[in-house]
């Protein structure tokens, strides 16, 4: 069974962000909140309140695996969304070493 992450976008500036694990939205997917099918269906609905609050639009839940301790999407578009294009690595959050490496 996958876990699951809560992704979006925040409504200020269009960002992809992920619900953190103090119940925040964060900017890298290493630092996101990883949840079994019970706790993501708790997270999301505190997220919706987010979504309520005008925070944050799209919400919705991904899987995703552990990497060197680090959440990962599965899916190839969830990777493209946390690190950026993947014709170019030298732009996006995976220009960054830090993404890289937790990519």
């Amino acid at each position: 069974m996958a876990l699951k992450a809560i992704t979006a976008n925040r409504l200020r500036d269009g960002a992809v962000v992920w619900l953190g694990q103090k119940g925040d939205w964060v900017e890298r997917i290493d630092a996101a909140a990883t949840y079994d099918e019970a706790g993501a269906a708790a997270a999301l609905a505190q997220a919706q309140q987010d979504e309520a609050r005008n925070l944050v639009v799209a919400i919705y839940t991904l899987d995703v695996e552990i990497l060197d301790g680090a959440p990962s999407p599965l899916r190839t578009k969830e990777r493209i969304r946390a690190l950026g294009p993947s014709v170019r690595a030298d732009v996006g959050k995976q220009a960054d070493p830090i993404a890289r490496a937790a990519a």
